[in-house]
C-alpha cells in the first residue's frame, strides 16, 4: 500500500480512537451523555456540495440557551486525508467519505458539552459539529471521473453549504463565534478562519482554535520530506490550491506549502489559539518517524510506550519539539493569539472530557485546557502556555493507542491488516 494511503488510514484510526475513548470513559463513570441528531444539508446537491461518494453533507447542531443563545461554536470533525484515487475511493466507502455510513447520533463532550461543570465557558452556546467527508480538510473543489468511477472533491462547497444553512438558523445574528476543529479539522480552521469572519457582520466577534492541527513542514528521521510529498499530491488532486491564501501562496516557491499551518498562520488576521502537544502522537508516529523511515522497527517500543524510549530517541523527539516551538516563535508574540502546548503524548484534547476539563485533566500552571482557552477567548488574561520538555509534566494522560485498538478500528473501516501496511 502506498504511503499516501497509509497516512490517510492511520490518521483516521488515531482520530477515531478519540471519541471511542471519550464514550468509554463517560460510560465507565456512568455520566449522562449528550447525543445530538444529524442534520442533512438540504439542497446541497444543487450547489455541488457532496461527499466523496456523492452523498449530501451533514452536521449536528445542539441549540444554545440563556446568555449563550446568540453565541456559536463550530467544530470541524477530523479524520485524515486522501491524496490519490485509490485511497480516496477506499475512503468514499467509509464514514470518512460518505454520510451514508456515518452514525446519525453524535456524542457531544468536552468543548461540545452542555454541562457547565464540564464545559464552563461554552456549555450554553449553539454548538455545531461539521461532519468530514471530503478528505481535504473542507478545502478542495474538483471531480475525478474515468468512465466507471466518480469521486467528488467538494470540501470547499461543503463548507459553504453548511454555513449557508446555518446563517438563517441564527448564525447571521451571532454575537460571538469560535471556529475550532481537531486534527484534519484543526487544519481546516487555518484555511477557513478569515473566510468565516468575512461572512459574518463586522460586529460579530470571530475567533478560531486548532486542536492537534498544527502539522509541521518537517523532514522525517531519515531526512525525507514525506509529508510534503503527501500534501503536494493532495492539493493537486483535490483542487485545493485556488482556495489557499493568495498572499501566502505568492510568498513561497511552492504554493501547496500554504496547506501547512505554520506557513498559513502568518496571514490569518482573526484572533487564533493553538492547542497542540509538542509530541503529537500522530505526527510522531507517522510524519516524524513513519514506518518507511524505520523499516526494522527500532522505534516500535518507543512508540508504544514513551518510557521505553532510549536516550537517543528522546533526544530526537526533543528535536521535534524544538521544531514546533521554532515554528510558533513569531506567533507566540501575537497580541491576539493564545497557545496551550503541552508535553503529553496525545492527539486531539478538546473533545475528550478527561483532557478538556476534569479533575485529572492535563494542566499548565495549574490550569486546564478549558480554562486557558476561556481566558484567551474572553480576554481575561494572557494565555500563552508552553510546557517543559518530556518527561517533566506529571498531569499528562499520554494516550498511546494500543495495538488491539488499532486492529479494532481497522476492522470497523474494513481496511487491511496492520501487517500488510509497509
Amino acid at each position: 500500500m502506498r504511503n499516501s494511503s497509509f497516512f490517510a488510514i492511520l490518521l483516521v484510526i488515531l482520530v477515531g480512537l478519540g471519541p471511542w475513548r471519550s464514550i468509554h470513559s463517560l460510560e465507565s463513570k456512568q455520566e449522562m451523555r449528550l447525543s445530538v441528531a444529524m442534520t442533512i444539508v438540504p439542497h446541497a446537491g444543487s450547489l455541488g456540495a457532496v461527499c466523496l461518494d456523492g452523498s449530501p453533507p451533514a452536521y449536528h447542531l445542539h441549540r444554545g440557551f440563556g446568555a449563550g443563545a446568540r453565541n456559536w461554536l463550530l467544530q470541524f470533525e477530523g479524520g485524515g486525508w486522501c491524496d490519490d484515487v485509490s485511497s480516496c475511493l477506499e475512503r468514499s466507502r467509509t464514514r470518512r467519505g460518505s454520510t451514508r455510513y456515518m452514525n446519525k447520533l453524535e456524542v457531544f463532550s468536552g468543548i461540545l458539552s452542555n454541562n457547565p461543570s464540564m464545559n464552563p465557558d461554552f456549555y450554553d452556546w449553539n454548538r455545531v459539529k461539521l461532519r468530514y467527508c471530503d478528505g481535504a480538510s473542507f478545502a478542495g473543489d474538483s471531480v475525478y471521473h474515468n468512465g466507471t468511477t466518480v469521486l467528488y472533491f467538494r470540501g470547499q462547497r461543503i463548507w459553504d453549504a453548511i454555513i449557508l444553512d446555518l446563517l438563517p438558523k441564527g448564525l447571521s445574528q451571532a454575537q460571538k463565534v469560535l471556529l475550532s476543529g481537531c486534527s484534519a479539522g484543526g487544519l481546516a480552521t487555518f484555511l477557513h478562519c478569515d473566510d468565516l469572519a468575512r461572512l459574518l457582520p463586522k460586529a460579530t466577534t470571530v475567533k478560531c482554535m486548532s486542536d492537534a492541527g498544527f502539522f509541521l513542514d518537517v523532514k522525517d528521521i531519515s531526512g525525507k520530506n514525506t509529508i510534503r510529498s503527501f500534501f503536494s499530491s493532495l492539493v493537486t488532486l483535490q483542487g485545493v490550491q485556488k482556495y489557499l491564501n493568495r498572499n501566502c501562496a505568492g510568498s513561497l516557491d511552492y504554493p501547496y506549502q500554504c496547506f501547512f499551518p505554520q506557513h498559513a498562520l502568518t496571514y490569518i488576521r482573526s484572533p487564533y489559539f493553538i492547542l497542540n502537544s509538542a509530541y503529537d502522537v500522530y505526527q510522531f508516529h507517522h510524519i516524524f518517524v513513519p514506518p518507511s523511515a524505520d523499516p526494522y522497527g527500532h522505534w516500535n517500543r518507543c512508540k508504544s510506550n514513551p518510557a521505553a524510549c532510549t536516550a537517543n530517541q528522546i533526544a530526537i523527539l526533543q528535536g521535534f519539539r524544538s521544531e514546533m516551538l521554532t515554528a510558533l516563535r513569531l506567533f507566540g508574540g501575537s497580541r491576539n493569539g493564545g497557545m496551550f502546548i503541552n508535553s503529553c503524548f496525545a492527539h486531539c484534547q478538546s473533545e475528550l472530557q478527561d483532557t478538556w476539563f476534569a479533575s485529572n485533566s492535563p494542566r499548565l500552571h495549574n490550569k486546564t485546557i478549558a480554562e486557558v482557552v476561556g481566558d484567551w477567548y474572553f480576554e481575561r488574561k494572557v494565555a500563552n502556555e508552553i510546557d517543559c520538555p518530556y518527561p517533566c509534566d506529571h498531569t499528562c494522560h499520554n494516550h498511546i493507542p494500543s495495538s488491539q485498538a488499532y486492529e479494532w478500528r481497522l476492522k470497523e473501516f474494513k481496511y487491511v491488516d496492520l501487517q500488510r501496511i509497509p
